[in-house]
């Protein structure tokens, strides 16, 4: 099978080297970044050079990209996927993205016959380089049973969810839970310490406990150890949340957890920190109250 792949940059490209470490597919990729295309040639996959060529040279096109605008201009925008890929082609789309969005591309590619499936992934970049992550799949059943086994070469956890846009939808939701997680714990590890008590022993009686979470876990131990070079961007949680709280918006859904937590990543992002880790939220309490929580 002749895979493309556009965006292979944290996530993108771990998944990417695991098809072609695990699977005999013939792999094209394309990416901004020369040095992330050079980490996936060295391995055996061809450059190619531009949305157009890998659009329409290749049977299966994936992309991991960071932003909506980013998927909608490579699905639908010039020289993308619906100029260039041929009728009968399977994309599958690994980014985050917005549900209203997922839809409007997919319908306009249905008209030349190409098949969308939205299939976010979750698990970050250490779970994307073990290829130990979950991947969330919407759309025609048929083709997530046909591409399968080329699924499972870079996911532990693949699974169908429904219709279109059902992974998505189940995404958002897991992202906004992890990072209100996340949120709760910056409060709480903050009040140990305002407290006097020993962050490192209250880290260790929390992930032994009924406050224990794996959010909790990863993000204590960038706290702790003052780690906030990013592994997940804080952009990146804040785009998220906003999409949740967009389909919350949406549905006449209550958010209230979710709607907090995406202003503390504001006032984060307002500190500068946009580009450190999603734990840099922590760094509000920290700069208000004069006061670190390390070991």
């Amino acid at each position: 099978m002749k895979i493309g792949f556009i965006g292979i940059g944290n996530m993108g490209g771990p998944m990417c080297r695991n098809i072609i470490k695990k699977t005999n597919h013939s792999v094209t990729v394309f990416d901004l970044n020369p040095a992330s295309v050079k980490a996936c040639t060295d391995l055996g996959a061809t450059a190619g050079k531009n949305v157009a060529e890998i659009a329409g040279g290749n049977e299966v096109i994936m992309t991991s990209l960071p932003m909506p605008k980013d998927v909608e201009a490579v699905a639908l925008g010039p020289g993308g996927i619906l100029e260039n890929a041929k009728p009968g082609t399977v994309y599958f789309d690994l980014s985050t993205n917005a549900l209203a969005n997922v839809r409007a591309i997919a319908a306009k590619l249905k008209e030349k016959g190409i098949t969308m499936l939205d299939a976010p992934v979750s698990g970050g970049t250490i779970g994307a380089e073990a290829g130990t992550i979950a991947i969330m799949v919407g759309g025609d059943k048929a083709a997530f049973d046909a591409h399968l086994p080329m699924l499972q070469s870079f996911g532990a956890n693949v699974l169908h969810m429904g219709e279109l846009g059902t992974g998505t939808i189940a995404k958002l939701v897991n992202n906004m839970m992890a990072f209100c997680n996340m949120a709760a714990a910056a409060e709480g590890m903050m009040l140990g310490a305002m407290a006097g008590i020993d962050p490192a022993k209250l880290q260790q009686v929390i992930s032994n406990s009924s406050g224990n979470s794996s959010a909790y876990r990863l993000f204590s131990d960038r706290v702790l150890k003052g780690n906030f070079k990013a592994s997940f961007a804080l952009d990146l949680a804040y785009k998220d949340t906003h999409l949740a709280l967009e389909l919350s918006d949406q549905l006449g859904v209550p958010t209230p957890m979710g709607a907090t937590t995406h202003n503390l990543m504001r006032l984060a992002r307002g500190m500068g920190l946009g580009s450190s880790d999603t734990a840099s939220m922590m760094r509000v309490y920290e700069t208000a109250l004069k006061r670190e929580v390390r070991i």
